[in-house]
């Protein structure tokens, strides 16, 4: 209890979650008379970051950053418009199918709800739009990021478990599909009450020109064949991947050049760092409250309620749900993985269709007050106080929840495509 206070208190004066993990694990040790684990904090954050799989991070970190600043979400953008623009409500079924494309590069929701918040959201306002449905739009459908492979929850949870990461990968693309699916539907429904798009703002342009913006398609293309078919590691196929992306960007929509190359460079080192550093201090929390057997109460603890599968997924989505409110979703798939797999094989759940379930709920943890990253990245792009991006959020988030339960009942969805890919 008093470490659960001081998390809170640590949480009140906004201590950076990273560090809160920290704080967590020395006030969790002293005040259990564990103060001998402190000579191995050092040793036990740098253990938790040395599996290979995580090279990839910075890697797929690096794709976002040139698509960022080279210039391709702005051809995603025009793609989609082509595609569904002319539709009534048309901006806001270009923002679903937009995400979904820019998901397939990403892996990464946050990235894609900053880039996202800054790109679509201004336009879709100057069409009518209002900007909390805009930007809660925005804050849902980022959530595709971490589904549609590639994916940076995926390849953590990889290397904690033991699992193939391309396994995961593939995994997760038809319930990526199912929810851009789910959420194209929502927009469908709603399409009434949405503005027409000025037709004269449509892109046009050569058949030259439409091939050019359609070029990104390389780079998930690249990606997917590549770890598919086996030729490729998932951190061999971002290192290609990251090859592709600056290669459009440099040589065929001539967006970056070698001045450009060192802020990129610097922007990844930062975030890979911040991310390492997490996965370091949630590695050491989890450590910490292992020594003190709080993992195996709280397995016992979720073991004799459920009574199968099912009921099983369900408690762990909602405590996932709760540790969301205040951990990052890496920190909480690092704390949380160790301790439950074990009871998910227990209960006879595929160690894939665990993976999948765990990262897609741990993204409610993203849009989630109080500490929800998702929505203060929404807010500081367009303005707008927590509880209006939430509210504006809140109808695309309840279809999340209900794809969340199908995939929790069809385990098939997670584990036919890897198997049938021989994966």
């Amino acid at each position: 209890m008093i470490t659960l206070a001081a998390f809170f208190l640590f949480l009140c004066l906004g201590l950076p979650i990273v560090f809160l993990l920290l704080m967590a694990a020395i006030v969790f040790a002293w005040t259990n008379d564990a103060s001998l684990l402190f000579d191995s904090f050092l040793v036990q954050s740098v253990k938790g970051i040395e599996a290979n799989g995580f090279l990839a991070i910075p890697l797929y970190m690096l794709v976002g950053e040139i698509m960022n600043r080279g210039g391709i979400t702005e051809r995603l953008i025009r793609t989609s418009m082509r595609i569904v623009g002319r539709m009534r409500g048309g901006l806001a079924f270009v923002n679903v199918l937009t995400n979904a494309f820019a998901a397939a590069i990403l892996g990464s929701a946050t990235a894609q709800i900053a880039i996202m918040s800054r790109s679509i959201v201004p336009e879709m306002e100057q069409q009518g739009y209002s900007r909390q449905f805009s930007t809660g739009l925005t804050v849902a459908t980022g959530l595709l990021g971490p589904i549609i492979p590639p994916s940076m929850l995926m390849i953590i949870y990889g290397v904690l478990a033991y699992q193939s990461v391309a396994a995961l990968f593939i995994a997760g693309l038809i319930p990526g599909l199912l929810l851009m699916s789910a959420f194209f539907v929502t927009v469908w429904l709603s399409k009434s009450h949405l503005p027409e798009i000025d037709k004269s703002r449509l892109p046009s342009g050569t058949w030259r020109e439409i091939a050019a913006d359609a070029l990104p398609g390389l780079i998930p293309l690249t990606i997917i064949s590549g770890v598919v078919s086996g030729a490729m590691t998932p951190t061999e196929a971002g290192a290609l991947a990251a090859v592709v992306a600056l290669g459009l960007s440099t040589l065929v929509f001539r967006r970056l050049g070698f001045r450009d190359f060192v802020p990129i460079v610097h922007s990844v080192v930062l975030s890979s760092a911040s991310i390492i550093m997490l996965i370091g201090f949630a590695t050491l929390l989890g450590w910490t409250l292992a020594y003190e057997a709080v993992p195996d109460m709280l397995a016992r603890g979720i073991a004799s309620i459920a009574t199968g599968q099912v009921s099983f997924l369900l408690l762990v989505c909602a405590a996932v749900f709760i540790l969301g409110m205040f951990l990052d979703g890496i920190g909480v798939l690092i704390v949380t993985v160790p301790v439950l797999l074990p009871i998910a094989g227990q209960f006879g759940v595929d160690p894939i269709h665990f993976g999948v379930v765990l990262a897609i709920a741990t993204l409610t943890g993203l849009v989630s007050p109080p500490v929800g990253p998702g929505l203060y990245l929404a807010m500081e792009a367009t303005g707008l106080k927590m509880m209006q991006v939430f509210r504006g959020a809140l109808p695309f988030l309840a279809v999340f929840l209900v794809v969340l339960a199908i995939i929790i009942l069809l385990p098939v969805l997670s584990v036919w495509l890897p198997a049938a890919v021989g994966l």
